[in-house]
C-alpha cells in the first residue's frame, strides 16, 4: 500500500523533534452539494531545522515512532508569515479615531417627575 502524503500548516512546535500539523480538506455534501472545510491534526516527527509555527510542510506516513506519531515531515514548502522578518523595523498600528458626540442637556430640559409630583399636578 502506498504511503499517504499531505500538505499542512504547523500549528505547534513546542515538543522536541515533534510538530503538530493541521491538514485541511474541502469536502462536498452528498445531497446538498455545499462545500465545507474539514481539518485533522497530525503529530509529525520533525528532524529538519528551522521549522516553526505557520510554516507550510509536507508530511508522509511512516512506521509508528511513538503512541501518537506515525507521520514525518519530508520537506518545508513555504515559510510562515510570523517568521518573515522585515527591514522596516517596528510598525505602530494606529486605530482610526471615532468621534463620539455626547449631547449634554441642561437640567431644565431633562426633568424626571416622581410619583408625588404627578399627583400634585393632577
Amino acid at each position: 500500500m502506498p504511503k499517504r502524503i499531505f500538505e499542512g500548516t504547523i500549528i505547534s512546535d513546542k515538543m522536541d523533534n515533534t510538530v503538530v500539523v493541521k491538514v485541511e480538506k474541502i469536502k462536498q455534501h452528498p445531497k446538498y452539494k455545499k462545500r465545507y472545510k474539514v481539518h485533522n491534526k497530525y503529530k509529525a516527527h520533525a528532524v529538519l531545522e528551522g521549522l516553526s509555527v505557520g510554516d507550510k510542510v509536507m508530511i508522509e506516513e511512516c512506521r509508528p515512532i511513538s503512541k501518537d506519531k506515525t507521520w514525518r515531515v519530508i520537506k518545508k514548502i513555504a515559510q510562515g508569515i510570523s517568521n518573515v522578518s522585515d527591514d522596516i523595523g517596528e510598525v505602530e498600528v494606529v486605530a482610526p479615531k471615532v468621534k463620539k458626540e455626547a449631547k449634554i442637556e441642561s437640567k431644565e430640559e431633562v426633568k424626571v417627575e416622581t410619583t408625588e409630583e404627578k399627583k400634585e399636578k393632577e
